[in-house]
């Protein structure tokens, strides 16, 4: 059984790197891809925010494997679709390991989002305006304060978007597959398993969009699919073990702490050995 301490420093450093000439600085330590190793992408929670040892940490420790740690903070698709050298690394690894991410974070018909940023909303499209005629998104700088305003504003509109996400979002990733050429695990990892129908009074729920639907639909075409809820008891421990400073304590809390980390690591564990059997 692991146990974490509360540690006295109040902050984390991460050791930023970068892989290939994309412009994107990852958690370090660099690793060498030279060799054998398994790649993972994902957002906030592979980056492993606040975390010590996020999963990839945890999995490279109990296998042995080297574990290349590409997460980004409020990562979507677009980031790594618009990334070659990010992709070709990944393309080269044994197994890569895809957390799913939100589908608010990728550009659509209704809004645009920076291509290397993507939970920042750049601008609304003609289509979007005349829609949601009565809302200045002028006001708005990211995609989840956006799109909870118009779950509230007009949620019958709203979910207009919510199906153009999604439908973006099961095409993009069928892109990202197919761009990878390695064997895919796609991880689930979240405080609450995938939904039938996609609650819009739920709008600060991560991954935010994705329902089961979606995530059956990949299913053939990755090699496992590895669906992680953490538990009541690592919820409970809140942000007990997370490094951070006082005024990102708001932040923190709505995050899952190491206990739900050594969780997902266990579930990626078990299926990197049936896959390297």
């Amino acid at each position: 059984m692991m146990t974490f301490e509360n540690p006295g420093v109040r902050s984390l450093d991460y050791q930023p790197c970068n892989y290939g000439d994309d412009r994107l600085s990852f958690r370090g330590p660099k690793r060498d891809l030279g060799g054998d190793y398994v790649a993972f992408l994902g957002g906030t929670e592979t980056y492993g925010k606040f975390i010590a040892r996020p999963y990839p940490a945890i999995v490279e420790a109990e296998t042995g494997l080297t574990c290349v740690n590409l997460g980004l903070n409020a990562a979507g698709l677009d980031v790594y679709l618009n990334a070659s050298s990010v992709l070709a690394a990944a393309a080269r690894a044994r197994i890569c390991v895809v957390q799913l991410m939100g589908a608010h974070n990728l550009s659509n018909r209704f809004y645009a989002v920076h291509p290397r940023r993507n939970d920042r909303f750049i601008r609304a499209s003609q289509l979007m305006q005349t829609i949601f005629r009565e809302v200045d998104f002028t006001e708005f700088h990211f995609t989840r304060h956006m799109l909870g305003q118009l779950a509230t504003v007009a949620p019958e509109r709203f979910r207009l978007i919510v199906d153009e996400i999604q439908q973006a979002w099961v095409a993009r990733m069928g892109t990202l597959l197919n761009r990878l050429e390695t064997d895919v695990v796609l991880l689930w990892f979240a405080a609450h398993a995938p939904e039938d129908r996609f609650d819009p009074t739920g709008a600060e729920q991560d991954p935010f969009g994705i329902e089961r639907w979606m995530i059956e639909r990949l299913r053939p075409r990755a090699a496992r699919v590895v669906e992680v809820v953490a538990s009541p008891a690592a919820l409970a421990r809140g942000t007990e073990g997370m490094i951070y400073a006082d005024m990102d304590e708001p932040v923190a809390r709505g995050m899952m702490g190491p206990a739900a980390h050594d969780e997902a690591a266990g579930a990626v564990v078990d299926a990197l050995a049936g896959l390297l059997k």
